[in-house]
């Protein structure tokens, strides 16, 4: 699918339905978390709402500071949009402790989010931890089985799997574990595997289905895993199929990175407007 693929799927859908909640932490550099998220859900026409989980003091270099927003408030502020706004759908992305992982699925649950994709955000593109250790079981236990799609990429999917990833049959083997877990798809993201194409695999319990676009060389790629997600969910809330709204969110987020920002000393962000 090619970016102007990605442009006419938008367009496409319901103008009624796209409602979308991004359920995640604020970057105060504005390049990942939901800051990226509501710049993607726009981008793609959809009316972004956000329920913030952590705040954090980070730029294209270094995560400085996080604060946790109390679990209850964070449940709230899914209630309060869910109960007037409505969703259509919802993604996640940072959930740093177990008890707001465990809010997050009793509000999604209780308010009937169907179409809810889990990004499963443990680590920042800095190297800070963004998911606690002893808060894994509950994104297992507690999320992942709420999933409508499910996007690790290969050190989070080892991780919610307990499977190494050296191959395509070790990464498949890691998402059938996760698949056990509950969610209707789950998305491999290929991105830290070699090869020339960034290629991802769909699977949804019985047949896979690949994604692939070629490699961009660029140090700017700060929130290309919360992008990508959140134009998932914008596609879905408007009512596409689920690989349909895959292939048209690679196709954006293809575009995001090719004309990414060269902003900060580090890994700058992406080109989220790049469409025009």
């Amino acid at each position: 699918m090619t970016p102007a693929d990605s442009a006419r799927y938008a367009g496409a859908m319901n103008q009624e339905s796209k409602r979308i909640l991004t359920i995640a932490g604020s970057d105060s550099g504005g390049g990942a978390g939901i800051e990226a998220d509501l710049k993607t859900i726009a981008a793609l026409g959809g009316y972004g709402m956000a329920a913030v989980t952590a705040v954090t003091a980070q730029n294209t270099v270094a995560v400085t500071d996080i604060c946790d927003i109390p679990a209850e408030t964070v449940g709230n502020q899914i209630d309060a949009v869910a109960e007037d706004i409505g969703v259509d759908a919802a993604k996640t992305g940072m959930l740093s402790n177990a008890e707001i992982i465990a809010r997050v699925a009793a509000r999604v649950a209780a308010n009937g989010i169907e179409r809810l994709v889990v990004d499963p955000v443990m680590i920042s593109k800095s190297g800070a931890t963004l998911l606690r250790p002893e808060a894994q079981a509950a994104l297992k236990e507690l999320l992942i089985p709420l999933a409508w799609i499910v996007t690790p990429n290969v050190p989070e999917a080892e991780a919610i799997s307990g499977t190494t990833i050296r191959d395509p049959e070790s990464l498949r083997e890691a998402a059938e574990a996760i698949y056990a877990l509950g969610p209707r798809y789950v998305l491999m993201k290929g991105g830290h595997l070699d090869g020339d194409e960034a290629e991802d695999w769909l699977f949804d319990g019985v047949e896979w289905q690949s994604f692939s676009a070629a490699r961009i060389v660029t140090k700017n790629t700060h929130g290309t895993g919360c992008t990508f997600s959140a134009a998932i969910a914008t596609y879905l809330g408007g009512g596409i199929e689920t690989s349909a709204a895959v292939a048209a969110a690679k196709a954006y987020l293809t575009g995001a990175i090719a004309h990414a920002l060269p902003l900060g000393r580090g890994h700058g962000p992406l080109n989220h407007l790049w469409q025009g």
